[in-house]
């Protein structure tokens, strides 16, 4: 504590950052570890494993039964100037029964007209049952027709199969979010590995051991994002699955919506709303970077007790393990500061077509439930899933729970009849939108 703040008052003194703002020194490549030079001077260390199958590599179309895993994807997404948003899903029905876990309920993404606002109580209002007729409004009570000021038509067939660790086209990429590193997956990357299949998790800049340029906008949501995508180009196969964490499931977002045909699937872990990024005036993280270094212990602190449903000895180790919470007070104000995307809104989240299933910590003090709630009735095909044992490091604190529960993502496809009976076609009554 009194290193950090003699420290601080150096850097505040001498104007220059007290931080050793360098990749870490165990940055030795093997293991599966390589470092990618994705800019001039701007090198991520990447953790690729290729596992051996022992001639067992087979392609996932080729076992995929005729018929199955293509879904309708047809909505139409309506943007009115007062801000309200209307969403009428028109394809196929994916029913929440198709995911099992001991841990946390399904929630699968509604089929009918979604009215979604923050003023309108209509839309919490019961809609009439399948064969009722609807009361019309008093006429008072009768509104003019509006005109949108935005109208997206989605309408396309997208083919979902299951994922093995034996199909050679099938990769998963890992990322991180602000402070942590390649390194919380550890047992995601293990467990997944041995099962086969091949993994990709790169450290973020200024994050592990890459690089740490010592220039604020090194740090911005798009240099970042541009990083993520020649990190997927490079490492990218037939079909793939993104795996992100609180910040990273913004890039994950971002490259399903640029490569829809090769993102097969994604999972957001503890990844909030559909809100467009956007940096807080009023954050602790504004003030100097000097002031930052003398809090870094009070801030280490604070992220143990927010980012685990426990602050034990366990925890502790796993935070240092993980190698979470361990980059610069530079880096930390630049990337907090550099959380600016205003396309990543609502509308944007809705047009994606790729199933995702969102695994929330019951006890995590970063992001609501509500956050993800509306994540998931926003999306066309998702699934929300609650661990009533984790908080915001939930892969790190239950990873039995998580690895299965990906796992079974993982192998999932969608078994859709062609002709679905009148009595099925409404969602199921449970918790749904």
């Amino acid at each position: 504590m009194l290193t950090s703040i003699t420290d601080g008052i150096m850097c505040c003194l001498t104007g220059k950052s007290a931080n050793t703002v360098a990749p870490l020194e165990n940055s030795e490549p093997g293991d599966g570890y390589e470092f990618v030079e994705v800019k001039p001077g701007r090198v991520l260390r990447v953790r690729h494993i290729v596992p051996d199958r022992g001639g067992f590599e087979t392609s996932g179309e080729e076992e995929q039964k005729p018929g199955r895993g293509v879904v309708r994807c047809k909505r139409k997404i309506t943007v009115y100037r007062n801000g309200q948003l209307v969403i009428e899903n028109l394809g196929d029905v994916v029913r929440s029964e198709i995911l099992h876990c001991q841990n946390g309920n399904t929630e699968a993404s509604s089929t009918v007209e979604v009215e979604l606002s923050d003023y309108n109580s209509s839309a919490t209002e019961p809609k009439p049952s399948h064969g009722a007729e609807a009361q019309p409004p008093p006429a008072g009570e009768r509104r003019r027709k509006r005109k949108p000021k935005r109208t997206v038509l989605i309408d396309c067939d997208r083919k979902i199969s299951s994922c093995k660790g034996t199909h050679s086209d099938v990769a998963l990429f890992f990322i991180h979010g602000v402070g942590g590193s390649l390194d919380i997956w550890g047992s995601q990357l293990d467990f997944f590995s041995r099962l086969g299949y091949g993994v990709i998790a790169p450290d973020l800049a200024g994050h592990g051991a890459s690089t740490a340029p010592l220039i604020a906008a090194a740090y911005t949501f798009y240099a970042l994002a541009e990083d993520m995508r020649v990190i997927f180009k490079r490492y990218a196969r037939k079909r793939n699955i993104l795996i992100g964490h609180s910040y990273g499931v913004s890039f994950c977002t971002f490259l399903a919506h640029e490569y829809p045909d090769q993102v097969h699937k994604v999972v957001m872990v503890n990844g909030g709303g559909p809100t467009a990024l956007e940096p807080s005036l009023c954050s602790i993280f504004n003030l100097p970077t000097c002031v930052l270094h003398c809090l870094a212990p009070c801030l280490a602190w604070s992220f143990l007790k927010a980012g685990f449903a426990r602050q034990g000895v366990k925890e502790k180790q796993l935070l240092k393990e993980g190698n979470a919470f361990n980059v610069s007070s530079f880096v930390l104000r630049a990337m907090m500061s550099g959380q600016y995307w205003p396309e990543g809104d609502e509308v944007y989240h809705a047009e994606l077509t790729v199933p995702i299933l969102l695994v929330h910590g019951m006890h995590d003090k970063f992001v609501p439930i509500e956050e993800d709630q509306r994540m998931a009735e926003i999306l066309l095909i998702a699934f929300l899933k609650v661990i009533d044992e984790g908080s915001h490091m939930v892969m790190m604190e239950c990873p039995e729970t998580v690895n299965t529960l990906l796992h079974e993502f993982f192998l999932w496809e969608p078994d859709l009849p062609s002709e679905v009976p009148a009595a099925q076609d409404s969602p199921p009554s449970q918790d749904n939108k």
